[in-house]
C-alpha cells in the first residue's frame, strides 16, 4: 500500500480569524490514541471551543471535540480530553514568553493530516473588540466591490 502524501484537511475553525488577531501560527503534531486517529480519518472533529495552554514546558490543547470512534469498544478515548502538543523547544519558548502577556493565547485554526501524520495549526492571537470585528468585516465588503468594479469594468460595463 503507497504512503500517503499531501494535505487532508479534517476540521477548521474558521471563526478564529474573525474573532482574533492572528499573530503567528505554528504547525504542531498531536499526541493520539489508536481511536481517535481512526475517528479523524473517518473526517469528525470540532474546534469551535479549542484552546492552547502552556503548563510545565508543554503545550498542550484542550476543547477541541473528536467524537468516540464508533467501532470502538472499551478502549475508546475521551472525545474532550486534553492533548499533548508536539513542538520544538525554541517554539515552546516562544509561546510561553508570549502568552504570559494579557490578551494572548493559543487558538487551534486547523486540524489535517499531513503525510499520513496528525497535526495542527495553532495560532498565537490577541482577541479582537467589537469594532475591530465591524471594521474587519467593512474592509472585506469595500475589497469585494472593489473586485467587483474592476470585473465589469473588465467585460466592458460600466
Amino acid at each position: 500500500m503507497p504512503r500517503e502524501t499531501g494535505r487532508k484537511l479534517i476540521a477548521a475553525n474558521r471563526k478564529a480569524r474573525h474573532d482574533y488577531h492572528v499573530e503567528e501560527t505554528f504547525e504542531a503534531g498531536l499526541v493520539l490514541t489508536g481511536t481517535e486517529v481512526k475517528s479523524l480519518r473517518a473526517g469528525r472533529a470540532s474546534l469551535v471551543d479549542g484552546y492552547g495552554f502552556v503548563r510545565d514546558g508543554e503545550v498542550w490543547l484542550a476543547g477541541v471535540h473528536i467524537p468516540e470512534y464508533t467501532e470502538g469498544t472499551w478502549t475508546n478515548h475521551e472525545p474532550r480530553r486534553e492533548r499533548k502538543l508536539l513542538l520544538h523547544k525554541k517554539e515552546i519558548a516562544s509561546l510561553l514568553g508570549s502568552t504570559k502577556e494579557s490578551g494572548s493565547t493559543l487558538v487551534p485554526l486547523a486540524l489535517y493530516f499531513k503525510d499520513g501524520k496528525a497535526k495542527v495549526e495553532i495560532a498565537l492571537a490577541r482577541g479582537k473588540k467589537a469594532y475591530d470585528k465591524r471594521q474587519s468585516l467593512a474592509e472585506r465588503d469595500a475589497a469585494r466591490d472593489v473586485a467587483v468594479a474592476l470585473g465589469r469594468r473588465a467585460k466592458g460595463r460600466s
